[in-house]
């Protein structure tokens, strides 16, 4: 495998590991402060629309980390990004589906929007390189 190949798939790992991290980091923390109820307890509508609105936002950044770090084809790699997102959203909706850990429609919501965030956090990465290179 050469350079480019292997720049190409650690710049969709790493953000894919950027959003894990940086997702459960805050997950935690909203437990702690009591934002959230304690681990065990199911979450409600509102606070699932609190959970997907910071992991829209974490994800945009996730993907704009993963289209600076390719070497190549910035939007292509949000967008690689985004499709892992949406397998990853998928799989954990079918893992949860069923138990009572929160609203059905939330996990759903989380691979159903992991395309559009990666293709704005590339978006706007490209914005950004127009704007500094013209």
């Amino acid at each position: 495998m050469d350079k480019q190949a292997r720049q190409s798939i650690w710049s969709v790992v790493v953000g894919v590991v950027f959003i894990i991290v940086v997702t459960t980091v805050v997950d935690l923390l909203l437990h702690l402060l009591g934002v959230f109820p304690p681990l065990e307890v199911p979450i409600d509508d509102k606070l699932s629309a609190l959970a997907l609105a910071y992991r829209v936002v974490i994800s945009v950044a996730g993907a704009y980390l993963t289209a600076h770090m390719a070497p190549d084809k910035p939007m292509k790699h949000a967008l690689i990004l985004g499709v892992v997102g949406t397998f990853l959203g998928g799989l954990g909706a079918a893992a949860t589906w069923g138990r009572g850990l929160g609203p059905a429609w939330y996990p759903i919501s989380i691979a159903a929007v992991a395309v559009p965030q990666c293709w704005l956090g590339g978006k706007l990465y490209v914005m950004r390189q127009a704007r500094t290179s013209a």
